[in-house]
C-alpha cells in the first residue's frame, strides 16, 4: 500500500517531500490520538479506585494531555515547514 502511494505520487509529479510530511503530520495526530486516549483511560481508572483523589488525577490528566497536544502541535509544524 506504501510502495503504491509512493508510486502514485512519482507518475503525478506530486514531490517525495510534500508526502513525506504528510504522512509525517498524519504519524503525529495519531500518535497524539493514542496517547490522549492512554492518558484518559487510565485516569477514569484511578478516578474509579480512589475516587477521593479525583481532583488532582484530573488537573494531572489536563496538564499531561495539555503536553502532548503540544508536542503533537510541534510535530506538525515541522512537517509542514520541511515542505
Amino acid at each position: 500500500m506504501f510502495l503504491f502511494s509512493i508510486l502514485a505520487a512519482a507518475a503525478t509529479n506530486i514531490g517525495l517531500s510534500t508526502m513525506g510530511a504528510a504522512f509525517g503530520a498524519g504519524l503525529a495526530a495519531i500518535g497524539a490520538g493514542l496517547g490522549i486516549g492512554k492518558i484518559g483511560g487510565a485516569a477514569v481508572e484511578a478516578m474509579a479506585r480512589q475516587p477521593e483523589a479525583m481532583n488532582d488525577i484530573r488537573m494531572t490528566m489536563i496538564i499531561a494531555a495539555a503536553l502532548v497536544e503540544g508536542t503533537s502541535l510541534f510535530a506538525i509544524v515541522v512537517c509542514f515547514l520541511a515542505l
